[in-house]
């Protein structure tokens, strides 16, 4: 049992009010209550603190250094007591909205997520970027209710496209005529390891892992710097690279797309998101 004495909101309130104003009179005004009650209010809180909280003058109200601590906790407190009434009382009526997008769309939906919010002030938004593979296994928990996730042809989403890929190896330092070929890849389970490694072993070209990163830019990078051979999006080629293709036998990969799904299409403020994401990634309903 806790035995320390609990701040009542409205001490709390009164003491806000006191601190913001620099007068009990003003606070009493503003919290609805006779200055002597603001006053009593204070005071309990110093007894049940045991410091003063407050320096009084004729003319000024200061707080004390126990004051300012304090008076961080009570705003976070009032606010808290705030927002538990709102959910409760089905102010926040919307709820959350779960999204999941590969990582190198985090950062670019920003702008769109950003306009969908001001829409719907009292949505929240939780959004999960990551590898495909972590955004599956939170799909199949049921963690999202919208997911874009690049993936091999096969589950029918509720809207896609096409996901071209190119070979891109460095212009400067150039992999592909190494033996073993340098590599630059997801980790396991990842997207196009798989792909990569198939072709290779099929070209009976001998390779190694130079460089292993969850992210996409870092592989875009590292692969132009020539710490490897990777096959990734058309969209992350860089000018430093080279695009390979069919005079070195490597073969056109067109078995990806960039798919979108939905838990509950027909709940309104599902099918707007997902909407606002088709345009975004020029997908196409199915």
């Amino acid at each position: 049992m806790n035995r320390q004495p609990m701040f009542t909101p409205q001490q709390l309130l009164s003491f806000v009010a006191v601190c913001e104003t620099a007068s009990f009179t003003r606070a009493a005004d503003r919290v609805h209550l006779s200055q002597s009650t603001v006053s009593q209010q204070v005071r309990r809180l110093e007894e049940m603190v045991g410091k003063a909280l407050l320096v009084r003058s004729s003319h000024q109200v200061q707080l004390t250094e126990e004051g300012e601590k304090l008076l961080g906790y009570a705003r976070r407190i009032i606010a808290l007591n705030g927002e538990a009434h709102d959910v409760l009382s089905d102010q926040w009526r919307d709820g959350v909205l779960r999204l999941g997008v590969p990582e190198d769309f985090a950062a670019p939906t920003a702008d769109l997520l950003a306009n969908f919010s001001r829409a719907h002030p009292q949505l929240r938004l939780d959004v999960m970027s990551g590898m495909n593979v972590e955004l599956r296994r939170a799909w199949q928990r049921e963690e999202l209710d919208i997911m874009l996730i690049k993936q091999p042809y096969g589950e029918r989403p509720l809207a896609s496209r096409p996901e071209p890929l190119l070979w891109l190896d460095s212009a400067a330092w150039p992999c592909f005529e190494q033996t073993p070929v340098p590599l630059v890849l997801f980790p396991q389970q990842g997207l196009y390891r798989d792909e990569v490694c198939q072709t290779l072993d099929t070209l009976g070209r001998s390779w190694r892992i130079g460089y292993s990163s969850a992210s996409l830019a870092a592989l875009a990078a590292a692969s132009a710097q020539g710490l490897g051979l990777t096959l990734l999006p058309a969209s992350c080629r860089l000018p430093q690279h080279r695009v390979l293709g069919s005079e070195q036998g490597l073969p056109v990969i067109d078995t990806f797309e960039l798919a979108l799904f939905c838990r509950q299409p027909r709940d309104p403020l599902q099918r707007e998101l997902a909407a606002s994401l088709v345009a975004f990634g020029q997908l196409r309903w199915q």
